[in-house]
C-alpha cells in the first residue's frame, strides 16, 4: 500500500469505575506529536510545490512568480496557522525555512538563511511566520469585536469593563478583554485565551 493511501486509526479506551467514568468531561484528546506531523506534512507539500515552480520560473515575470508562489505555498502556510500558536521556535523555524525558500524563488537569491532573507520579506510585504500567526489572530479578534465573525467566536470576547468588580480597573479603561487563566500550555493555545491576549497586546489606538 502506498504511503499516501495509508491511514492510521487510533482507538481510545477509558478505564475506571462507573462513578469515575461519569465524571469524565474530556471529549477529545490532543496527541503531543500531532503538531509535529502537521508541520512535517506541510513542509513536504510546500517544497514539492517549490520544486515545480523552480522548474518553470525562467519564462515567468516577477509578478506571475509572486502570484504562483502565493497560490501554491503562501496559502498553505496561512491555512489554519492559528493552531500553531505557542508552538516551539524549532517547529516555527521549519515553516520559516519554507517561507525563505519561497522568497528566494521570487528574489533570485542563492542562499535563503533568515538573516539573508530578512530585507527581502518587507519588499514582498510578507510578515515572518510567527508574526503572520499573530496577525491572523488579531484580525479574527477585530472581526469578533465588530460583529463580523460567527457568534460562537464573538462570545469569547468579554470586555474587562463588563466583568463584575473589574469595571474600574485600568484595563477596563483601555478597552481590554478578559483573559481566562489556565493551568496547562494547551489551554494557553486555545482561541479563548490566546485571542484576547493578542488583542490586549495591541496598541490602544487599534482597539477602536
Amino acid at each position: 500500500m502506498s504511503r499516501n493511501r495509508l491511514k492510521l486509526k487510533t482507538q481510545v479506551i477509558w478505564l475506571g469505575t462507573r462513578q469515575q467514568l461519569s465524571k469524565a468531561t474530556v471529549q477529545s484528546l490532543t496527541l503531543t506529536n500531532a503538531t509535529v506531523q502537521y508541520i512535517a506534512a506541510l513542509s513536504r507539500s510546500c517544497f514539492f510545490q517549490l520544486r515545480q515552480l523552480r522548474s518553470i520560473k525562467q519564462p515567468l515575470t516577477i509578478e506571475a512568480t509572486k502570484t504562483l508562489v502565493h497560490a501554491f505555498v503562501g496559502s498553505r502556510l496561512d491555512y489554519c496557522n492559528s493552531v500553531l500558536v505557542c508552538v516551539s521556535g524549532q517547529l516555527l523555524h521549519k515553516l520559516q525555512v519554507i517561507q525563505n525558500a519561497a522568497a528566494r524563488i521570487i528574489a533570485g537569491t542563492k542562499k535563503y538563511t533568515y538573516e539573508r532573507m530578512k530585507p527581502v520579506l518587507p519588499e514582498l510585504h510578507w510578515l515572518p511566520v510567527r508574526q503572520r500567526i499573530t496577525y491572523k489572530t488579531a484580525l479574527l479578534m477585530y472581526k469578533c469585536i465588530h460583529g463580523l465573525a460567527p457568534s460562537y467566536l464573538a462570545a469569547f470576547c468579554q470586555p474587562t469593563s463588563h466583568c463584575a468588580g473589574r469595571s474600574n480597573l485600568r484595563s477596563a479603561n483601555l478597552q481590554q478583554l478578559q483573559v481566562p487563566q489556565t493551568k496547562t500550555c494547551y489551554g494557553n493555545r486555545s482561541f479563548l485565551v490566546n485571542g484576547p491576549a493578542v488583542w490586549n497586546s495591541l496598541p490602544v489606538a487599534l482597539h477602536c
